[in-house]
């Protein structure tokens, strides 16, 4: 991997005066060298491999409340300059603030990457998943395997100081089975990932990936099409955390709250969730896949809490959104390369464990709807109205889970279900995923312990 752009603290100073020179409040310059590399499986041959090189650096000035933003794929000292007076001349007026002192970033890494471990060939442990998905049932038609990595190096620096550098490597390999009778056709799909080089699988059982890709197409393919109906949820562990994600999560992003677009605008210090409900954003946890050491700004990442005993104490704020709301920074700023601007992202995001067992709610659930793996959804912030799939449900009967069910959607919004929260198990874990925004598509986490909702409203073909 090639290295950054070595630009030392004279001719940062230089970029910056540029930048200033016609009166703006703020400027900083980012720096990345990324490479991305995507490998493909389909019935256990390797179909695509894919190595994209990103290098590029971006300038964004800000006064008052404008701000302007360019980028180039020139790395030199030159260019930097030349993009920093041309986007300078935007604004009229002589220099008016300081460069600060840089101060160096230094903390606790969070992230930390064995460097003879980011190159190991993942094709032996997709491999494990192919088989043991494929071997799993004859009704599974088709296996696919995927292998991504994200290979980062960034450098931030600003007049208000900021001099950080961070290191990030996102990676992730998942399988996705689909199964057929010969009529119908269902598919199911597992990942892991972290900020990690290889090492994250040395211990981890790619062959259980595979079996249960497998085994959740199989039983979707034979299972009921759900009945509709307001009815109670229990939404499981791990990526069930989409719902906190989508219907909250975006809700408290500063992009939408600044404007007055959000459903949450105005309710720090007020209840917005049950009293069992605890929430947090935290970007510290060590290697996971959301996590950063700094965040695209260059401030150092830390764990926010979101939602206390169901009241709202933060929102997620970036450095140009904090002058505007008031509101102290969150380290949240997060952009997917130079070509875009950053705003506040989440990292991990999670609802906290409760003092409940999973094998407490179900039995608490006279009758009900387990979501046991969720799909993908879609939420307007301003509104928080949601609409998310299933993708693996069973029904709840008499306090036990029984015949499994297909179809089913969840409809309602965040600020309702959050309020409907009645029974937080204690086996919180994580998902993975990419999020999508206006600053690019970025590595989040979801998560939560199981939770059950009191009534939300369920939507399914099945009685038609």
């Amino acid at each position: 991997m090639s290295k950054l752009l070595q630009i030392n603290k004279d001719e940062a100073v230089k970029i910056l005066e540029a930048g200033l020179s016609t009166g703006a409040d703020f400027c900083e310059v980012f720096m990345e060298d990324t490479i991305n590399y995507s490998l493909e499986m389909v019935s256990g041959e390797v179909t695509d491999i894919s190595n994209l090189h990103v290098t590029g650096a971006s300038i964004r000035i800000i006064k008052d409340d404008v701000a302007v933003n360019g980028c180039t794929s020139e790395m030199s000292y030159d260019a930097l300059i030349k993009l920093a007076n041309k986007l300078a001349s935007n604004f009229e007026g002589a220099p008016s603030n300081e460069i600060k002192e840089f101060n160096d970033t230094t903390r606790n890494s969070i992230v930390h990457i064995d460097e003879n471990r980011v190159n190991d060939d993942p094709v032996p442990l997709l491999k494990k998943a192919y088989v043991a998905a494929k071997e799993y049932s004859n009704e599974i038609i088709q296996v696919i395997c995927s292998a991504t990595r994200k290979n980062q190096k960034i450098h931030v620096f600003a007049n208000d100081g900021t001099w950080a550098k961070d290191r990030r490597l996102n990676t992730r390999l998942g399988v996705s089975c689909i199964a057929s009778d010969g009529k119908n056709m269902q598919s199911s799909g597992e990942n892991e990932g972290g900020n990690s080089a290889m090492d994250l699988y040395d211990n981890f059982d790619m062959e259980e990936l595979g079996r249960s890709a497998a085994e959740s197409a199989v039983k979707m393919l034979h299972a009921d099409e759900m009945v509709g109906g307001d009815i109670p949820v229990v939404i499981h562990n791990g990526f069930g955390g989409v719902i906190l994600h989508e219907s909250c999560g975006h809700s408290l992003e500063a992009a939408g709250v600044a404007k007055g677009m959000s459903v949450n605008c105005g309710k720090l210090g007020k209840k917005i969730a049950s009293d069992i409900v605890n929430a947090v954003d935290s970007g510290i946890h060590e290697n996971e896949w959301g996590s950063l050491n700094v965040d695209d700004e260059g401030t150092p990442t830390r764990c926010n809490v979101l939602i206390e005993n169901g009241i709202l104490k933060s929102y997620l704020v970036d450095k140009q959104n904090s002058k505007k709301m008031n509101h102290p920074i969150t380290a949240s700023s997060r952009r997917e390369s130079y070509k875009h601007v950053p705003t506040a992202r989440m990292t991990n995001t999670y609802f906290l464990n409760g003092t409940s067992t999973f094998e407490e709610i179900i039995a608490n659930t006279k009758y009900g709807l387990f979501a046991k793996k969720m799909g993908g959804g879609s939420v307007n912030p301003a509104t928080g109205e949601f609409n998310f799939a299933v993708n693996e449900g069973y029904m709840i009967e008499d306090g036990k889970i029984t015949k499994p069910v297909r179809g089913a959607t969840l409809v309602g919004s965040g600020k309702d279900v959050l309020l409907r929260i009645d029974m937080i198990s204690n086996n919180l874990s994580l998902g993975y995923g990419m999020c999508g925004a206006s600053s690019g598509s970025i590595p989040a986490c979801v998560g939560q312990p199981t939770i059950r909702v009191s009534h939300l409203t369920v939507g399914g073909k099945g009685g038609k």
